[in-house]
């Protein structure tokens, strides 16, 4: 078995302008993210170990957040998550995959979750 290094943030909300139909358009949706991040692993995690042997959480977030593009729209939230994943692969060359879940909160009539998971290997 190999050894596996995983981070996650889960169920961080930010609005994002995004959607296809004339009510979407124009003004932010909320979004739910859920954004796992498979990193190189190091040989040993000590308790002195430097958060350089690892990632800081926040770049997950940041990733969903400051990090795409202020007024533009995204039809599709396949193309939100499309961003999320090269901005994390142009951020630490030690990330070799990275899935990013999206859930329109907007849209559900029944506490429903409605969106999307999209996984990406580093090419």
């Amino acid at each position: 078995m190999t050894d596996s290094l995983i981070l996650e943030v889960a169920d961080f909300e930010h609005d994002v302008l995004t959607g296809i139909y004339s009510e979407e358009t124009g003004k932010p949706q909320p979004l739910r993210f859920t954004i796992t991040v498979h990193l190189d692993v190091a040989d040993r995690y000590d308790a002195d170990t430097p958060l350089e042997m690892s990632k800081n959480y926040m770049d997950l977030k940041f990733a969903a957040s400051e990090a795409l593009p202020q007024g533009v729209h995204f039809k599709l939230i396949e193309a939100v998550a499309d961003h999320i994943c090269e901005t994390l692969f142009v951020q630490d060359k030690r990330v070799k995959a990275v899935t990013v879940k999206i859930v329109k909160l907007a849209i559900a009539e029944a506490s429903e979750k409605i969106g999307i998971t999209l996984h990406r290997n580093r090419r």
